[in-house]
């Protein structure tokens, strides 16, 4: 474990995805890591198909709330005793986009959550965290949220 040197987790500040938190925080702490928190800015579909693109006022408003956001999960870490920065990601595809960001900080573990939908669901809804598993370019820890957890999340 003292090969980990670098942590990235992923969030988009659901309570599925705030549920592995504390285990990336305590991955972190254990192995003395520092510890990246990364969350992808989508534009909203629905902005997409009305007028092709997303107007700058709306753009600026959402990476405002995720950078205050992100500044309240630093702070946590910080709290915690870990080393930790925290950076907005563009990207259409949330996938892709922590990919390729664990790959360009030569991320030696990445965190996520996931809701840990199956079947029906997971062909309708798709899930960040299987394309993650399957794409990234190191080891992933997915944490599962249950539905006791992300109510109190």
């Amino acid at each position: 474990m003292t090969d980990i040197r670098r942590i990235m987790y992923a969030t988009d500040f659901s309570p599925a995805s705030l549920v592995a938190l504390p285990r990336a925080l305590d991955l972190a702490r254990l192995t003395g890591a520092e510890l990246t928190i990364v969350h992808v800015l989508t534009a909203p579909r629905a902005l997409y198909i009305e007028g092709g693109y997303v107007p700058q006022e709306i753009w600026d408003r959402s990476r405002a709330d995720a950078e205050r956001e992100l500044d309240r999960l630093i702070a946590r870490a910080v709290d915690a005793g870990v080393r930790a920065t925290a950076s907005p990601l563009d990207g259409e595809n949330p996938a892709d986009a922590i990919v390729r960001a664990a790959a360009d900080r030569k991320a030696d573990v990445l965190v996520l959550g996931t809701h840990g939908r199956g079947g029906v669901a997971r062909l309708v809804l798709g899930s960040v965290a299987t394309r993650v598993v399957a794409t990234a370019p190191c080891p992933v820890l997915t944490v599962r949220a249950t539905a006791e957890s992300e109510e109190r999340t």
